[in-house]
């Protein structure tokens, strides 16, 4: 099947995905919540784009390229503000979004 040549990425977005959604979920249970909101908006639009973007090489989609760059873009931006937290759960996000990006890059080049 065509969709096998994204099989690396494919698996980098989704387990990115997760990572933003239990990074989101566990920033809402923090004390200071009010200060986790960028990390929470990230994780929401991150986790969201991984999967279109899992959803887009399974499918071969002709933009699958543009998808991509824009996910790298997004996974950066959503792993440069969970460093900014202490939170065990912000920084195993940030890892899986660094290595979506990487991934993404990758196929895309």
């Amino acid at each position: 099947m065509s969709h096998q040549k994204y099989h690396a990425c494919i698996d980098a977005c989704s387990s990115c995905a997760n990572a933003c959604d239990h990074c989101s979920t566990a920033c809402l249970q923090e004390d200071n919540v009010a200060r986790m909101q960028r990390c929470i908006r990230l994780d929401i639009d991150c986790a969201a784009l991984c999967r279109f973007a899992a959803a887009a090489m399974a499918r071969s989609s002709e933009h699958v390229s543009d998808i991509c760059r824009l996910c790298a873009c997004l996974c950066e931006a959503c792993a440069a503000e969970c460093a900014k937290h202490e939170h065990d759960h912000c920084m195993e996000c940030a890892e899986a979004c660094r290595d979506c990006a990487q991934a993404c890059h990758a196929m895309v080049a």
